[in-house]
């Protein structure tokens, strides 16, 4: 892994070259083009600095003096009284990143003693979360008994705690990221907990502790681990649907990867097919996002978007940050893990992974794999904060293939409809979830929702119901929904969309699959609502339309904008099925 460790921090040098130079005298981050700047960034860059620093011992790169640097950022962020708290968490391990000590840390001794008061008083201030803000929480208690400043460790107390409530909100040990609402937000974050929990036990001064720690955290961790290789594409892409994908999607899974395969959380046998995955995550991430004749991170131009709250600057100083990361942890996994490559099935298959089963309602996530066409899709079925969007929506993620916008709600392959004030699509969540091999070597995934529930997730009782059937095989896709309702109502319209996306022109990898020129051979197989397809919309140029891998360029809408009276007792069905024409994108 040496080569690999050496390519990480090499891109993590030009990276920080191209960067370095937007931290302010106070601290602060001087925002990308016309993008505004968080206040959190100045902690996101310290902790970037300080990896680069633990990577390489170095305290200077180029003209700039790291350790003052990272003093800045501290400063600023010390002092900003938002109640965020990422970036007091970030510049806390920073911090700790130039040494556990405080009488040997060149970045402590760097900074004014107001400011070592500061940080003092907002270390010890305590909050509690139920998602993934507790990660934050739990570095802050690292950071204060390693620094000295408090003799109480509450370390393991928090993660403990973050631990049960996982185990409260899920049946299966998932990270649920909204339980206070309607719940059932099982998405990256969780992924991103766990790999900066794990990165500040790292540098707790207690080792005993950690070592008491992990077990706990392997037995949820190794969940993920195993999700990974089933979600990665042959092009490399991996995690792909719910909020704030795209590079983060990519950079959380390497680094899990990375801390199992240090941690010796991943069995030998498999290790050459976690080390195969992570070739592929890596080169997607290389080749999809890093701007080689500038040497910097992309992540938002006329052509893909990202979620607001990422910007340009804080992706970059992460990207740094994990780079730096990547490099100090593959100097430790022994090279014998490349001894034997994997062998890969080359058979269609299916995986479904619950996140959670409960009376009321169940989520999870189903995976199929078609290796013949390299198409893969992640079919979720979980609830979303609000307010809502596409990236959560129960339909067939497939960037290239079936494609939605970032940040925007439309029902992506989905039956909208339309009673009064609700608006209803059968996603956020099921129950009697069932998938399995159906006839010819078919696959199927099935749920049904007893009460119909709105965009605004809630549940409108006593309406009606929905059967919802997806059926697979080879490229073929079926889409079935059954409504009936529980007493008579007018239906006031319908409206089901389907977009259609093309990779990043410049930014992509020749072997990401894409739609050719019969497109997706889209047919209507039953329509109890009578709708009809309105004149294509094209969206090229609009940049509202772009997802997080590439641009929108249409949209096809199926729609009956007249009131229709649904009857109980009588099943109105909705069926659409699909045979994509795909190909290779091509560099």
């Amino acid at each position: 892994m040496q080569n690999f460790a050496d390519q990480c921090l090499d891109l993590a040098e030009s990276i920080l070259e191209q960067n370095l130079g937007s931290i302010n005298e106070d601290g602060s981050v001087k925002p990308f083009g016309d993008e505004d700047s968080r206040i959190d960034e100045s902690g996101h860059a310290a902790l970037a600095i300080g990896e680069y620093y633990r990577a390489t011992d170095k305290e200077k790169h180029g003209d700039y003096d790291l350790v003052d640097l990272v003093a800045r950022c501290i400063t600023f962020q010390s002092f900003n009284n938002s109640d965020q708290e990422n970036g007091l968490a970030f510049s806390a391990l920073g911090m700790l990143s130039f040494g556990t000590n405080k009488e040997k840390n060149p970045a402590w001794e760097r900074l004014l003693e107001e400011t070592q008061d500061k940080i003092d008083s907002r270390l010890l201030h305590r909050s509690d979360y139920t998602n993934h803000l507790q990660a934050f929480n739990i570095a802050k208690a690292v950071a204060r008994f390693t620094l000295g400043l408090s003799k109480k460790d509450e370390t393991g107390r928090l993660i403990e705690r973050f631990l049960a409530r996982i185990d409260e909100n899920s049946s299966a040990g998932y990270c649920d990221e909204d339980s206070d609402e309607f719940g059932g937000v099982f998405d990256i974050y969780g992924v991103m907990s766990f790999v900066f929990i794990r990165q500040a036990l790292q540098l707790h001064s207690n080792v005993n502790l950690r070592e008491r720690k992990l077990p706990s955290l392997r037995t949820y961790v190794e969940k993920y681990v195993r999700m990974i290789p089933d979600m990665t594409r042959h092009d490399g892409l991996a995690w792909a649907y719910g909020r704030s994908i795209g590079v983060y999607g990519q950079m959380h899974c390497i680094s899990l990867i990375l801390q199992a395969l240090r941690d010796g959380w991943i069995k030998e046998e498999k290790r050459p097919l976690y080390i195969l995955t992570l070739r592929k995550l890596f080169h997607y991430f290389f080749v999809s996002y890093l701007d080689q004749e500038k040497g910097d991170l992309v992540i938002r131009d006329g052509e893909r978007s990202t979620v607001d709250q990422h910007t340009t600057r804080m992706a970059n100083f992460d990207a740094a940050r994990y780079l730096s990361q990547w490099a100090r942890l593959a100097r430790s996994i022994e090279n014998k893990s490349l001894a034997k490559p994997p062998v890969v099935a080359q058979k269609s298959s299916v995986r479904y992974v619950a996140f959670d089963k409960k009376h009321k309602k169940e989520h999870g996530l189903f995976i199929y794999k078609n290796p013949e066409t390299g198409l893969l899709i992640q079919l979720p079925l979980v609830g979303d904060k609000k307010p809502i969007n596409s990236d959560s929506l129960a339909f067939p993620h497939s960037p290239g293939v079936f494609d939605w916008p970032v940040n925007r709600y439309m029902p992506i392959m989905q039956p909208e409809l339309t009673f009064g004030d609700n608006v209803v699509v059968p996603s956020f969540y099921g129950k009697n979830c069932v998938a399995g091999m159906g006839l010819r070597k078919s696959f199927y995934f099935r749920y049904d929702q007893p009460e119909l529930i709105n965009t605004d997730l809630k549940m409108v009782n006593g309406l009606g119901s929905c059967k919802v059937n997806w059926s697979f095989s080879g490229n073929k896709i079926t889409s079935d929904f059954s409504f009936t309702v529980k007493s008579q109502v007018t239906l006031d319209s319908m409206r089901y969309v389907i977009a259609i996306a093309t990779p990043h022109s410049k930014f992509r990898i020749g072997s990401s699959p894409m739609i050719g020129q019969e497109g997706l051979r889209v047919q209507v197989i039953k329509d109890d609502f009578q709708a009809t397809w309105l004149e294509t919309e094209v969206v090229t140029q609009n940049l509202d339309y772009r997802t997080y891998f590439g641009n929108i360029h249409y949209l096809q809408v199926l729609s009956r904008d007249h009131s229709l009276v649904m009857r109980p007792n009588q099943v109105y069905r909705l069926s659409i099925s699909f045979d994509p024409d795909i190909v290779e994108a091509e560099a």
